[in-house]
């Protein structure tokens, strides 16, 4: 089991940047594959960005594709997400999700989930 805790998210202007991070517990992170997903109000869960247990594979949203960019560090039990050239429709709350690799169907079905980070972007 793994315990994912958000952090980063605050109010930015349009066209600025953020970085998120997701800090994990437990000793087998890396062999979890991970996402971030982000819910705007009124809106379902969408996902935004994935990454592999050893982060050679990385998928992201037709929307932030670009702009944003997911990585992670397995030394730190940490996985990130590099948010730049933030639009107002990128506010959300933020979740980190973790699947362990041998089931990870990289867009959906993510077991464990974080809490949560407001990003607001401003025009």
């Amino acid at each position: 089991q793994v315990q994912l805790v958000e952090s980063g998210g605050g109010l930015v202007q349009a066209g600025g940047s953020l970085r998120l991070s997701c800090a994990a517990s437990g000793r087998t992170f890396s062999s979890y594959a991970m996402g971030w997903f982000r819910q705007a109000p009124g809106k379902v869960r969408e996902f935004v960005a994935a990454i592999s247990w050893s982060g050679a594979a990385t998928y992201y949203a037709d929307s932030v594709k670009g702009r944003f960019t997911i990585s992670r560090d397995n030394a730190k039990n940490t996985v990130y997400l590099q948010m730049n050239s933030l639009k107002p429709e990128d506010t959300a709350v933020f979740y980190c999700a973790a699947e362990p690799s041998s089931s990870w169907a990289i867009y959906r079905d993510y077991d464990y989930w974080g809490q949560g980070t407001q990003v607001t972007v401003s025009s």
